[in-house]
């Protein structure tokens, strides 16, 4: 049960890395400053398409995660 949980965790930990390099920035740097009202105006569908869903994900797997290494501390001993 131990071996088992321990590659949970590291695969849900390898998923969780993946979800959040793939988010986008909440700024570009400098065009994001110059930028910055348009993406206000314009950003609303964004929010409902790819990022969102990576966002949920990255909930999830954050949830996953603490869950996880909290089984494996309790089985570690």
């Amino acid at each position: 049960m131990e071996l088992a949980s321990k590659i949970v965790l590291a695969v849900i930990s390898l998923i969780l890395i993946v979800a959040v390099l793939l988010q986008s920035g909440k700024s570009a740097g400098l065009s994001g400053t110059i930028a910055g009202g348009a993406e206000h105006m314009m950003g609303k569908a964004k929010a409902r398409g790819f990022d969102a869903f990576l966002g949920k994900a990255t909930a999830v797997l954050a949830f996953l995660f603490m869950v996880m290494a909290l089984v494996v501390g309790y089985f570690v001993k």
